[in-house]
């Protein structure tokens, strides 16, 4: 299992979902994210990868996971390990694909 540290931008955003009771099926994907994210980031649900062309606040490699699949507006969760820090994800932002 991974702990889950969050960015204050990432704990808002989530914060902002759930507060919308528009978003009740996005939170549900969501949620459902972060717990395959802590127990297995490669699970291929999630469609974890790198992305290139960004890095993370520690320089180091930044990932992708989809909350959402084949939905327009589809949500993702964008995170990295932080270094010197074991079996640890750092959450730096949960956003819709545009």
């Amino acid at each position: 299992m991974f702990d889950v540290v969050w960015t204050a931008a990432a704990q808002e955003q989530y914060e902002a979902i759930k507060r919308d009771p528009g978003l009740a099926k996005r939170l549900k994907a969501v949620e459902k994210c972060l717990r395959l994210l802590t127990s297995n980031p490669r699970h291929p649900g999630l469609n974890t990868h790198e992305l290139k062309s960004l890095e993370c606040p520690h320089k180091d490699k930044l990932f992708e996971a989809y909350a959402e699949n084949n939905t327009p507006g589809a949500y993702r969760v964008f995170f990295c390990y932080p270094p010197q820090q074991r079996r640890v994800i750092l959450i730096l932002a949960i956003t819709p694909h545009p």
